[in-house]
């Protein structure tokens, strides 16, 4: 027998069976949603990481800038240094009151 060369032109037939032909297609389907799958999860994943690394910046300079004053104060610590100034008199003066007391002993 002797072997035709294949000669393939827009009048050639293709014969497929049918269930062949559904399973080529939910195939492609499968790997089309697949992909965009994976691309919308790297998307997603990046700009996580992106606000991640945005985040991390912004805190290590307020870490930074926080204890040196640079961004300011509370209200509450203002409050609180004013207290700690009026207690700091306080004691000053209780220590005069006591070095006073102890002077008049020692001269009794």
């Amino acid at each position: 027998m002797e072997e035709k060369p294949l000669r393939v032109n827009e009048n050639s037939d293709v014969t497929i069976p049918i269930r062949n032909l559904i399973a080529i297609i939910v195939a492609t389907a499968f790997i089309v949603m697949g992909y965009f799958d994976l691309t919308s999860r790297i998307a997603l994943l990046e700009r996580e990481q992106a606000v991640t690394q945005s985040d991390i910046e912004l805190n290590s300079e307020f870490r930074i800038r926080w204890p040196r004053g640079e961004l300011g104060s509370l209200p509450d610590d203002a409050e609180q240094n004013i207290r700690l100034s009026f207690i700091e008199k306080k004691i000053a003066q209780m220590d005069e009151a006591i070095e006073t007391m102890k002077d008049k002993q020692r001269e009794q």
